[in-house]
């Protein structure tokens, strides 16, 4: 009876450093399995400029002082011969000659001990490239990388300037350029936005390679309510051929005027038009002011309010440097106290062009322009005049246009306004339509 037991207790220990071995060996075959498995996974794919560029050791630099196409090559290995053989066939499609400082190139290598230049591309611009190849055959080529457009939309209360609001949702700051001086540039001063103004943008941001951001290509429409007024804007395509646009309100008018709301950009009022002001340096006696003062730094430039002749360009007292245009038959303008004039008597101007910059010249305590009105003869505040809008957009595409706007109308809003000054959380809610 005890030798059965004995025999059954040495089977029992048997059993069990079997059964250890067994579980590392299972053990042991998983890591070996797991290893190679790892070992056979192979990198995903990088393409760039139509290469595979795991195929190649990458190495990217830019045109620096001094460099050319043929240092560049000789740097990596290239002897002169082969390098003037490259040139001499690339010539047709790119001139090496014409490599620019600053300007981003690759150059893609054999994947060996010698890292020889296979390719050389550069890059003229964000989008555009020029690949020269060289390893079997020399040919050369141009292309572009692929672009997609990303519908977006912003909203906000005004608490600050427009750019400063814009900055803080961390849009660039070329939209607030667009609905200043493109879109609104007619109808509302942007220097003069009231807390409590709304406004609503549906814009269209660019991307290279999906993933390089290229700005803001266009503002598809916007609504800024202002003063408890609102203010639409639509873009709408007017001539194909050309390709065209123009802005136009909800009732298909143009957003155009036909004078600027201000000669200078981003600036503020300093003195308006008064002809009732009394100066203290001068006992309080009446000095009536014909003009409304626009206050900038110094160089800041002074743009035409309208399209016209300029009838006089110098310097005459307190005037100081001074151009004056005449529009058309009823209505001038003169900008005073310039730095400089950069326009001449006879030339024409149009619109937004830039006839001098912002100085002290003549009687001034600092730098500004002082913008005068002239109205059949009379000096007139611009600001309480009703200067006529320009045509309505034509008959024959009022009815497309009004069709055309209605989805994006109801978008616009139906669009909730987010206050960043109320909720930091929304201070990068900005919805994304491919």
């Amino acid at each position: 009876m005890e030798r059965k037991r004995k025999g059954t207790l040495g089977r029992r220990h048997l059993i069990i450093p079997i059964l250890v071995l067994s579980l590392f060996s299972c053990k042991d075959k998983e890591e070996i399995e797991i290893q190679e498995l790892a070992a056979i996974e192979e990198p995903k794919d990088i393409y760039e400029f139509g290469f595979n560029l795991n195929d190649f050791v990458v190495k990217r630099d830019t045109i620096k002082s001094g460099d050319s196409f043929g240092e560049i090559l000789q740097r990596h290995k290239i002897g002169y011969p082969k390098i003037f053989s490259i040139a001499e066939k690339a010539a047709d499609t790119f001139d090496v000659t014409k490599l620019k400082i600053g300007k981003p190139y690759t150059l893609l290598c054999s994947k060996d001990s010698l890292e020889i230049p296979k390719c050389f591309i550069y890059q003229p611009t964000q989008e555009e490239f020029v690949v020269i190849s060289f390893h079997d055959s020399i040919h050369a080529y141009t292309s572009r990388k692929p672009i997609k457009y990303v519908e977006k939309t912003v909203t906000g209360v005004v608490t600050s300037s427009i750019s400063q609001i814009l900055d803080s949702k961390g849009i660039s700051a070329v939209l607030t350029n667009m609905l200043a001086e493109n879109i609104y540039a007619w109808s509302i001063d942007f220097t003069r936005l009231q807390k409590g103004d709304t406004f609503k943008v549906i814009y269209t941001d660019k991307y290279i390679d999906d993933t390089i951001y290229a700005g803001v290509q266009n503002v598809k429409a916007a609504v800024f309510n202002h003063k408890n007024e609102p203010y639409y804007a639509f873009r709408f395509k007017t001539d194909s051929v050309r390709n065209i646009y123009e802005y136009y309100n909800e009732a298909a008018k143009d957003l155009r005027r036909a004078f600027l709301k201000a000669p200078v950009k981003f600036s503020r009022i300093s003195s308006k038009y008064n002809l009732k002001r009394r100066i203290a340096f001068y006992g309080f006696a009446l000095r009536p002011h014909k003009g409304t003062d626009f206050a900038a730094p110094i160089g800041t430039e002074i743009m035409a309010t309208a399209n016209g002749v300029v009838t006089e360009s110098r310097y005459k007292g307190g005037n100081g440097n001074y151009v004056k245009i005449r529009h058309n038959a009823t209505y001038e303008t003169q900008y005073l106290h310039m730095q400089k004039r950069k326009v001449n008597v006879g030339q024409h101007v149009k619109q937004g062009d830039v006839i001098g910059w912002i100085g002290m010249t003549g009687n001034t305590g600092g730098p500004h322009v002082c913008y005068r009105f002239w109205k059949n003869g009379k000096q007139v505040d611009p600001f309480k005049e009703k200067l006529s809008q320009s045509e309505p957009i034509a008959e024959s595409l009022k009815g497309d246009y009004l069709e055309f706007i209605k989805p994006i109308k109801k978008k616009l809003d139906s669009l909730p306004i987010l206050d960043v000054s109320k909720d930091e959380s929304n201070k990068n809610l900005i919805t994304q339509t491919k």
